[in-house]
């Protein structure tokens, strides 16, 4: 036989085999993944720096990598998110901790699956000029709130590390419109977020003094968290698991290259303000990562101590059972 033509008889022996490998690999991977799962996911509040590794898991694809076509939601009131994923209406939420518990304490059967940020981002927040060194030199004084209740406890426990109690300052509801309160100069503190309302005062001219409140008396906790209903978790564990494995990629890029995620976040959400998130979502780096290293990790004891506490100071009317508030397998088996 002509050499040339035994060439071209084995080059074409050879496409056709690398071909049927190929179709076969697509075919296989088409019956794993099969049409894209459609899931509903309900964030805390507008787009802003604390949700980055749930857009970048979006924008980059990591989702459509484990079959899920997801809809990140801002909810018109936050407040209703773990009622909406409790009741199996959002397949995932962002939630906080002493939410969670109080929900619980409700019979709404939400978990946590993976912990975003490690420890707390409330603080006391006063204007430099004002001197304040510790809770007790706010006695007398004003603060200003969100009008949640949790915020009340916070200030009594820490002005309690120092001798004092609620009784002794007078607490103020402003709504979510906080920020404006302390620099005119109407209350003399207020309850935000140290990667936050701090950002958007000094932005504006007011350097201010920041008392973070695990510093004072409140028990270290998870101050954000992706939580399910008990009822996804027994039934449709693996979507469960490819949703905290997509998860934890794109939180893990925003940690790696945080001005990239809130960049890309811009894009799709052009009503952020880069002139907070973008200083934000550096001071979020550090509390973002878990101290062994694993994203999204929840300790047991943080969850006892943090729920005791609320139970003690009278957040919590009745026992809440902490080791059935969190999951942790998911992220575990997501290392």
């Amino acid at each position: 036989m002509n050499r040339r033509i035994l060439l071209i008889i084995i080059g074409i022996i050879v496409i056709a085999v690398v071909g049927y490998i190929l179709m076969a690999n697509t075919a296989q991977k088409q019956e794993q993944v099969g049409t894209p799962t459609k899931i509903s996911v309900a964030l805390d509040w507008f787009p802003w720096a604390g949700q980055a590794g749930l857009w970048v898991a979006k924008e980059k694809g990591y989702f459509a990598d484990e079959g899920l076509d997801v809809e990140l939601n801002v909810p018109a009131d936050p407040s209703t998110v773990l009622q909406t994923v409790g009741s199996g209406r959002d397949d995932f939420g962002m939630s906080y901790l002493p939410d969670v518990l109080l929900a619980r304490a409700q019979d709404v059967p939400v978990v946590s699956i993976m912990a975003l940020v490690q420890h707390p981002l409330y603080a006391l927040i006063t204007l430099q000029e004002s001197n304040v060194e510790g809770p007790k030199d706010l006695v007398g004084k004003k603060f200003g709130h969100s009008g949640i209740a949790f915020n009340e406890i916070l200030v009594d426990t820490m002005l309690k590390s120092q001798g004092k109690s609620l009784k002794d300052v007078e607490m103020v509801n402003l709504g979510f419109d906080i920020l404006p309160a302390l620099i005119g100069k109407q209350v003399d503190a207020i309850v935000g977020y140290w990667t936050y309302e701090t950002i958007a005062a000094e932005n504006q001219g007011f350097p201010v003094n920041i008392l973070r409140v695990e510093q004072h008396g409140v028990p270290d906790y998870y101050e954000l968290a992706i939580v399910t209903n008990e009822k996804k978790i027994a039934e449709n564990s693996d979507l469960v698991q490819r949703f905290v494995r997509a998860t934890k990629k794109g939180y893990e890029d925003a940690i790696a290259d945080p001005q990239a995620a809130v960049q890309l976040m811009k894009q799709v959400n052009p009503e952020m303000d880069l002139n907070i998130d973008s200083k934000g979502v550096e001071l979020l780096v550090p509390v973002w990562k878990a101290e062994n290293g694993v994203f999204g990790w929840q300790e047991e004891s943080t969850w006892i101590a943090f729920t005791k506490w609320t139970k003690d100071s009278g957040f919590l009317s009745k026992d809440v059972d902490a080791r059935q508030a969190f999951d942790n397998s998911f992220v575990e088996n997501a290392r």
